[in-house]
């Protein structure tokens, strides 16, 4: 009689661990004694929160395609909203994990990359034909860009700044540009506008303008009164007209990165000038005083050569 063993399936054994078809995630983490240390699964609050904003960029894009733009503007500013909960989130709970920060990466890149460039296809660049998709294609891959330099660099760049506009703000323009404008009738000259205000803000996501990231704002800490009346004016206008308000606030923060780098590069100039002129002046100087040193040994070794030609003569 043949053990029983022998005729069992192999990994059902009651001994042996029965595993699930989808692969466990398995990563190191660093422990609060700096010890590395392998953790199974991933956090639940901070993940749950991105895949809402991937939802919400999924979303856009259907509605998009459906022709609800106004849903699809405004899914994709939800979008926005999430993305910023999640990060923080992970930080007040200290939840941050290396898959955490692939999937926001993931999510950033279907809704602040894919579902912008076509909702705004759907809604005007379509007259254009191969200009509006060039356009809309731009501007993914300047997302795509975008987002892997911003990886690449986390460890190494200043939290406080962003090096080119960051894929939210890019996607904010947009879609306050197509919310602004979905009931319009789009023809050929505000498709070439839009066309045009897509290619540039892709292009500003590469570029290396800095702009301020507000990462380093402490929400747990205190704040002047005036801080809230702020916000509190600032919610009060963008009820007022909230497609328009919000295409404003992010053309205003999409041209404060140009405008401090020529500011910049004009107070650079300044102080290289101002530099300059102190050389030069300090050079003039030394010239000044050495030519009126060699006059001064001209006339004393003239007053020495005279002195004897006075006593000959007398």
């Amino acid at each position: 009689m043949s053990d029983n063993r022998d005729t069992q399936p192999k990994g059902l054994g009651s001994d042996e661990e029965i595993r699930l078809p989808v692969d466990e995630h398995v990563e190191e983490e660093v422990s609060p004694n700096g010890k590395k240390v392998r953790a199974k699964g991933v956090y639940l609050l901070p993940n749950l929160i991105t895949t809402g904003a991937l939802f919400s960029g999924f979303y856009a894009i259907i509605a998009g395609m459906g022709g609800n733009f106004e849903a699809a503007a405004i899914a994709i500013f939800a979008a926005m909203i999430l993305d910023g909960l999640d990060g923080r989130v992970a930080r007040l709970t200290d939840t941050q994990s290396a898959f955490g920060v692939q999937y926001d990466s993931l999510s950033d890149m279907v809704s602040f990359g894919l579902a912008p460039a076509l909702v705004v296809f759907s809604w005007g660049l379509g007259p254009l034909g191969k200009l509006g998709w060039a356009a809309a294609f731009l501007y993914t891959a300047c997302a795509a860009l975008r987002l892997a330099r911003f990886n690449t660099q986390v460890d190494t760049v200043d939290k406080g700044v962003f090096i080119g506009l960051a894929s939210p703000t890019a996607a904010a323009i947009v879609a306050s540009m197509v919310w602004a404008g979905h009931e319009a009738e789009v023809g050929t000259g505000l498709a070439i506008i839009a066309a045009l205000v897509t290619a540039a803000a892709g292009l500003l996501m590469v570029s290396n303008f800095h702009y301020t990231s507000f990462k380093k704002l402490d929400f747990k800490g205190r704040v002047p009164f005036v801080m809230m009346l702020a916000i509190i004016l600032i919610f009060s206008l963008v009820t007022i007209d909230p497609p328009r308000v919000l295409l404003v606030i992010a053309i205003i923060y999409t041209f404060s990165g140009p405008v401090l780098w020529a500011w910049g590069a004009l107070s650079e100039r300044r102080k290289m000038a101002v530099a300059d002129s102190a050389r030069e002046s300090a050079q003039s100087e030394v010239v000044s005083e050495g030519h009126d040193s060699d006059e001064a040994t001209n006339h004393d070794v003239a007053s020495v050569e005279g002195a004897p030609k006075e006593n000959k003569r007398s």
